[in-house]
């Protein structure tokens, strides 16, 4: 899933533009958007995809991480989060009925449930109070949302509610969550609250663990993940959906994705090089521009070269999960996850 946190993918792409890049669904941040420009003020446009132009599936995050994230401003007690806006310091109150009221406004296509990330390491008894907090805020955030979606004039009354499993790095808590949530018997489950601190083996672990308590019908989401290795390595372990901000932030910064691994193109070497950015790539970037222009357009801080940069990467990404699933449909996963995982993530 394409990153669009504001309703905009950083790096100056619009709706076509992830058209061409291949992307399949844009997630949108509940918090940001309802801080600015607000969820009402979307409603009243017609909701969030006519807002953005965006005829796709968009998926809106909870909120949850966002608030968690400014921990020296957020106070948390059983109905919500207390906070200050880190727009304007505006004293701000979100529970799961209020993220569920924003998400609802919104009309997005998949609301996430509110929850509480926790951060690694915590300790195991502030970890299970928050497993069990987040659950309660589960069926609150399910009976909120199913009320919200018979109001009259909803954007969306179609819209789907997916749980998220939290436990840190305590594998039994994990599991204990998962199969609570399992039992909600929601349209989608995610793993949250990974890829905040533990290590890639962890991350690993941690999700084969819990993906052999999922519902095998249900999709499957692992929140905030990853490198092209992390993605085909979560796949090995049974995950479906991803997002990550990382082609576009790496491509912002010059750092582009490629079949034969990650590399820097505002390196010396690439000055009079007329090559593509990969040859193996059929993006907009690759076929119509060389690695010295890209390079040249970076050195002399033209905005073009982000966007160009983020497209390419965003189209490699695509592409990616493209072969995962053709690999899978040909029975051959095992062979295309043995020869990629590595090399795609290694630094040219």
């Amino acid at each position: 899933m394409t990153v669009g946190t504001q309703g905009a993918v950083k790096g100056a792409l619009n709706a076509d533009d992830l058209i061409a890049a291949g992307s399949k669904v844009t997630l949108c941040n509940t918090y940001h958007l309802h801080v600015r420009p607000g969820d009402e003020l979307i409603k009243e446009l017609g909701g969030l995809h006519a807002f953005i132009s965006e005829n796709g599936p968009i998926l809106t995050d909870s909120g949850g991480y966002q608030v968690f994230s400014l921990a020296s401003l957020n106070r948390i007690s059983e109905e919500g989060v207390s906070f200050n806006s880190h727009v304007d310091g505006k004293r701000i109150f979100i529970g799961p009925e209020q993220s569920m009221k924003i998400q609802s406004n919104l009309g997005s296509d998949i609301a996430m449930a509110f929850d509480e990330c926790v951060g690694i390491p915590a300790s195991y008894e502030y970890v299970k109070e928050s497993c069990e907090r987040t659950f309660r805020w589960l069926k609150r955030c399910k009976a909120a949302l199913s009320d919200y979606s018979c109001d009259q004039g909803t954007v969306n009354n179609g819209q789907m509610l997916f749980g998220i499993n939290h436990g840190a790095a305590f594998f039994d808590l994990r599991l204990e969550h998962m199969k609570k949530i399992a039992d909600e018997d929601l349209p989608g489950y995610a793993v949250g609250g990974l890829a905040v601190g533990e290590s890639t083996q962890e991350l690993y672990d941690i999700t084969e663990a819990v993906a052999e308590c999922m519902p095998v019908n249900k999709p499957r989401y692992l929140m905030g993940v990853g490198t092209p290795g992390n993605i085909i390595e979560a796949v090995r372990r049974g995950m479906d959906f991803f997002d990550c901000v990382m082609p576009a932030r790496n491509g912002r910064h010059g750092h582009l994705f490629t079949w034969s691994g990650i590399i820097n193109i505002k390196n010396e070497r690439y000055s009079r090089d007329p090559d593509p950015v990969d040859s193996e790539c059929s993006c907009p970037v690759c076929r119509k521009h060389s690695r010295a222009y890209i390079r040249h357009l970076f050195k002399a801080g033209e905005m073009l070269a982000m966007r160009l940069a983020v497209m390419h990467n965003l189209y490699f990404y695509n592409e990616l999960t493209e072969r995962i699933r053709s690999s899978l449909s040909a029975g051959i996963f095992s062979e295309f996850a043995d020869k990629y995982s590595n090399i795609l993530d290694t630094r040219i």
